[in-house]
């Protein structure tokens, strides 16, 4: 809305052109985003109490996670909220990719509710069954991947970019690119789904995930920029700098009740649509190993969880006392902040390492 402001004021004053800024309006859906899920924390959170939706903790879970139980829960609503009204206010809406992340956002967010409701109504900590909820997500990541195929008016925007090397640009058949793309949305959204497990240990990685796509976002939509880091230039990636703006805004503002110890827990709708948020634009920015690397936390939990299941179907034992393995932690003692602190840690130098692979090339 202010982007469309700024192109109309322009007219009559010429200082109105800032709002259509980029870095303007990326601070602005920023700050916009944090004030909003700030102020709407304790109102969320006493409403969310008032119709008693609470966290049923699995009784196979830590003895440590019992006195969670009766936390509010489903506050992705407040990091989904605040998301979607600043990206309307700040964002270029005239910008396909803004609407694609905007659908995803929204198409994951039901299924997230859905889980979370049935979880409520049952006064249980099982909700969707896994095949009924891959079902769901197969059926919205394949609408999402046809559309961006289909609707791409360049070669880098269907194409698999390596990193290390300058050049190395392979174009994809609408087969593999979506069939590739499906996998990394799915698997993106189940792999924060199964992290968020303690008081903050999901939010803040993707927090400083999405604030390095945002940057990879900008220099691929910045001409110059791109030709300096021997990136293909997507016009188009830029405008993804103020929708991750947003979700930095409105991701710091949920940390702020869910910090330890937690007043609300996120839930499935907003877990499984933050995975499917940084999945969706890594996919868009074409830099879905760059955002392997960003999100190795997430992929070492997805990873220790298969292991432990295989491991206890083919030999009958465990690997890890607990999976994932943030509970294996928990069980060999360590103090649930010391973990979630250190899992931010290895998050940060994974981004650094990261993106220190679109200058070594």
């Amino acid at each position: 809305m202010f982007e469309y402001l700024g192109t109309v004021l322009v007219s009559i004053d010429p200082g109105f052109d800032v709002l259509r800024y980029l870095t303007v309006r990326t601070l602005g859906g920023t700050v916009t985003a944090l004030l909003i899920s700030i102020l709407l924390g304790p109102i969320i959170i006493n409403l969310l109490k008032s119709m008693q939706f609470e966290q049923h903790v699995r009784t196979d879970g830590p003895k440590s996670h019992y006195k969670k139980s009766g936390t509010p829960t489903m506050g992705g609503l407040l990091i989904i909220s605040s998301l979607v009204i600043s990206t309307l206010l700040w964002a270029d809406l005239s910008n396909r990719y803004i609407w694609v992340v905007l659908f995803v956002t929204i198409a994951f967010a039901s299924i997230g509710f859905l889980d979370d409701f049935i979880k409520i109504k049952n006064k249980s900590s099982d909700g969707l069954s896994s095949k009924q909820k891959i079902a769901i997500q197969t059926f919205f990541s394949f609408i999402t991947m046809y559309y961006l195929f289909y609707s791409a008016e360049t070669p880098p925007e269907t194409s698999f970019i390596v990193p290390f090397f300058k050049d190395l640009i392979i174009p994809m058949s609408p087969f593999i690119f979506i069939s590739f793309g499906m996998l990394v949305l799915i698997g993106s959204s189940n792999a924060v789904n199964l992290t968020d497990g303690l008081d903050g240990l999901a939010i803040l990685p993707s927090v400083l995930i999405a604030g390095a796509l945002g940057l990879i976002a900008y220099s691929m939509g910045n001409q110059i920029i791109a030709d300096y880091l021997y990136l293909p230039h997507l016009e188009l990636s830029g405008e993804l700098i103020v929708f991750c703006g947003a979700l930095i805004g409105s991701g710091i503002g949920f940390l702020w009740y869910n910090t330890y110890p937690a007043e609300i827990f996120m839930g499935d709708i907003g877990s499984l649509t933050l995975g499917a948020i940084l999945g969706i634009i890594a996919v868009m920015l074409r830099h879905e190993l760059v955002f392997a690397i960003m999100a190795g936390v997430f992929v070492i939990e997805t990873i220790s969880v298969a292991i432990q299941v295989i491991s206890f179907k083919t030999r009958g034992k465990r690997v890890f006392l607990m999976a994932p393995i943030h509970h294996h932690y928990e069980l060999k003692g360590w103090p649930e902040p010391k973990i979630i602190v250190r899992f931010w840690i290895v998050t940060l130098v994974l981004i650094l390492i990261a993106l220190a692979t679109l200058k070594l090339r």
